[in-house]
Parts: C-alpha cells; structure tokens; sequence
C-alpha cells in the first residue's frame, strides 16, 4: 500500500498496557499491507527522572555526559515494543537513532540532524520487517551520542519520513488532533480537520503544545504530510499540510503562553542605535525577544518595554545590569505576572478589523492590554496572567463560534 511513519510520545507507551496497545496499532497498520516504521519516546516521565538522578550526581554534568544519560530512556522504549510486536507473532527490529543512520552536530542537548543514511532503514524494510527507531537521538561527528532537545521525537519522526519519502507521518498522542484552543481552558473548543504548515507553526510557536515548532518547519521543508491524533482511541485527527486557501477561516486558534516574562528598561537615553545596541547585546548572548515596545520618548529620554522567556529573565536582568553605563537607564522594572495570548490563521492578511475584533473581545471581559505584536498570520497581546484564560475564552467565543 505505502510508507507510513509513526511516532509515539511518553504517554502513549508510559507502561505495559499501553505499550501493548500501540503495539495492536502498529501491527494493524503493517497488515494493511504497508511499510512501517515508528519512532517511540522514552517512558511516562522517565526523561525528567534520569535527568533528576543526572543531578543527584552532578548538578554541573556536562551536556555530552547527560545525552549518553538520557539517550537510554528511549532505548527502552524501543526494545520494550518490539518485544510486545514480537508477542503479536509479527517481524520487528529495534534500533537506536545511531543505528538508524541519524547522523547530527555536535550541539549537545540540542543537537540538529544534518542527514539520515538510509541504508539500514531500508534493509530492514526490505525484509518486511516494522522498524522501531529510538527518537529524540542521533550520533555525531566524533561518533558520539547526541539528543535533539525539546520535541525530538517528533523532529526524529519527520525526518525519518522525509528521508524514505512516507506517504503520511502519523503523531499520535494523547489529543484527539489540533483545537481551536486548549479544551482544558475553553469548553467550546473544538478540533480541525486540518491546518496549514504556516499556522501550526505559529501555534506551536505561540504555546501550542501539540507538535513542536522544529517538526513543523521540518515537515514544510520536505512537504511531509502529518497526521496529529490520538493513540487512545480510533477518532479522525488533524492533517497538517498546505490547505487551499478558500479552505481557511479567518482564525484559526488561539494560543496562550505563560513563559513569558516582561523587562521595561526606564529612562534610556533617546539617541540613534540605542535599540540596536541593547537587544545585539542580548541575541549575542543567546537570548530570544518576542514583543517590543518603545515609546515615543520626551525630554531626551524614553522607555522600552520587551518579553523574554521566563527562565531567561535572571540573565537577561543580569545582562543589563551588568552593561548599565553603555546602555545608559535610569532603572529596570520586570514582572513574571503576564501571558502571551495570541490568534493565528492565514486568512487574517486579507481580512480588515481582526485586530478590532480581538481587542473588542478583550474589552468586552474588561481585560487590559499590555503590548501588541502583529505579523501576516498572527496578533499577540501582553496581559496580566491572572487574566490570560479569561482572555483565551472570550477571544476564542468571539472568533471560533460565529
């Protein structure tokens, strides 16, 4: 029939029962007649608890020290489903992200894939055999064991169907696809058929926690077809792909963000290259800024306001401090009481008074707005944190009802 990759998250396969029942899904899949091959992530919470035995040892480990660490929880996951699709009577072979050919750089806990030699991959697929790949893993230059950071099985998975050109690349999960909004916040939430690369990036971006915004940039790159659904039961999911524009409603969801924190630097002097100055300081030192405000300034002096991740917010503060006489403020204020919440869909660039539209929602739940940040396919607000689901509720009502 055709190539199919999955991939399993934590959850999916967290302990025997359900490591048996995605072993069921695999094998329904492979005697439908097609190629299989599945990337699979570690246990349930065991990454979080090597990491936390990693620093019982060593709170200062180095990072290549922790990636031979972290590497093994998806060892086991592997050889643990094998053993349950063997158990089903079916022809199976584990192997690691290095026996599979995933080759990175050297970036330790963060590693990027550079290529995959297939060689294996299709050996093995060759002898009917389903192909269970370890995720979130590779091996680089100096044949050392690398991990590819937050979202790496999804990012694994995506380049394995780029690599051997699948027909669809299924993530399964423990949603039933992509919402309008997190159904744990808004009752109306409901879920789409399918979204544009454009837009699932924006939301992944924004707080979205169904893929991960690398898997995503990915799978548009290699014009991967995803799946996104649920491991738990047989329901349609979302198909991330590139959708017909007359396809698309205006926004398509809403996102909240709580890693977010806000700096206003107070009283910088008002002279040319003075933003500049500030905010290559802090990209040298390897620091994202999201929204940026800076007023217009009076008596040769202004105020510049921008968020940062919330566990970036000491050293960035620290940055500051430190560079204060060529900066040249009066004073730094922050505060980790905000949320980023954001509404994303392709549609809005050729629509007028979205923007109003959201404010208006805002207004309506007497919610204040902090700073605004617009792009083609997306508008982000600053608000206070206490107001944020309040806001994805109201905003999301406005939009995704009518």
């Amino acid at each position: 029939m055709g190539l199919v990759v999955q991939k399993y998250g934590g959850t999916s396969v967290k302990d025997a029962e359900r490591v048996m029942n995605v072993a069921k899904r695999i094998t329904d899949t492979y005697k439908a007649g097609n190629d299989v091959v599945v990337a699979v992530s570690a246990q349930g919470d065991t990454t979080d608890d090597l990491i936390a035995k990693g620093m019982e040892i060593n709170p200062n480990a180095s990072k290549r020290e922790m990636d031979m660490l972290l590497s093994t929880g998806e060892q086991i996951s592997i050889s643990l489903l094998a053993m349950a699709i063997e158990k089903l009577g079916f022809p199976v072979i584990s192997l690691t992200g290095w026996q599979a050919g995933f080759k990175t750089d050297t970036h330790y806990g963060a590693a990027r894939i550079k290529r995959i030699d297939t060689e294996r991959l299709r050996s093995e697929l060759d002898k009917r055999r389903i192909v269970i790949v370890a995720g979130f893993q590779g091996l680089d230059k100096y044949d050392d064991i690398t991990t590819l950071g937050r979202g790496g099985s999804d990012t694994s998975a995506v380049a394995l169907a780029a690599a051997l050109h699948a027909d669809v690349c299924e993530i399964y999960t423990d949603v039933d696809g992509v919402y309008t909004t997190d159904p744990r916040i808004c009752k109306t939430a409901y879920k789409l058929d399918d979204i544009s690369y454009d837009e699932m990036l924006e939301l992944a971006s924004l707080g979205a926690n169904v893929l991960h915004n690398r898997s995503v940039e990915m799978a548009k790159k290699y014009n991967v077809k995803l799946s996104v659904r649920s491991s738990l039961n047989n329901n349609e999911g979302t198909y991330v792909k590139e959708v017909d524009q007359v396809e698309k409603m205006v926004v398509r969801g809403v996102t909240r963000d709580n890693d977010v924190a806000r700096i206003a630097l107070c009283g910088v002097e008002d002279t040319p290259g003075k933003a500049f100055v500030i905010f290559r300081m802090i990209a040298k030192n390897g620091i994202s800024v999201d929204l940026i405000i800076q007023s217009i300034g009076s008596n040769g002096k202004k105020d510049i306001s921008f968020t940062v991740a919330e566990a970036e917010l000491e050293k960035t503060l620290e940055l500051l401090e430190e560079n204060k006489s060529t900066i040249k403020y009066n004073e730094i204020k922050w505060t980790k009481d905000v949320s980023k919440v954001s509404i994303v869909g392709a549609g809005m660039v050729n629509n007028s008074g979205v923007a109003a539209t959201m404010f208006e929602a805002l207004y309506d739940a007497h919610i204040n707005i902090n700073m605004i940040a617009t792009s083609e396919i997306k508008i982000s607000v600053l608000v206070d944190r206490k107001d944020a689901e309040r806001a994805v509720v109201a905003i999301h009502d406005k939009f995704l009802l009518n």
